[in-house]
């Protein structure tokens, strides 16, 4: 399962967001490794489906699915409790992994089966 983190330019959060997904990733069990990719125009943005900066995707699908997508490049909003900034909380992140590493083994064939 390929694991991005998609980010602006410059991202304020580049550093931190990257820290978080590689400890979230140790703490279920899965590879640390990521993929970083540098949003730098509105038309990466459309093409990337970049939800604001920093995104957390897995299997190319958002971590965190918002109502509201910007375009272009944003910032991006997280709620973390009762309050709002500019990362998800670990513990949210952890459960979004986990949920995107299960649906990865539940769309595997079993072993044996015919396609």
């Amino acid at each position: 399962m390929e694991i991005e983190l998609l980010v602006m330019p410059d991202c304020p959060h580049r550093k931190a967001a990257e820290d978080l997904l590689r400890a979230a990733l140790a703490d279920v069990g899965l590879p640390s490794d990521i993929r970083v990719l540098t949003v730098t125009d509105a038309e990466d943005a459309a093409r990337h489906g970049f939800a604001g900066s920093p995104t957390f995707r897995a299997a190319r699908a958002d971590l965190f699915p918002a109502a509201y997508q910007p375009s272009g490049l944003n910032c991006r909003i997280y709620r973390t409790g009762p309050t709002l900034g500019g990362l998800p909380g670990l513990r949210d992140l952890r459960q979004a992994l986990k949920r995107a590493a299960d649906s990865a083994v539940d769309l595997r064939p079993l072993s044996g089966s015919q396609p």
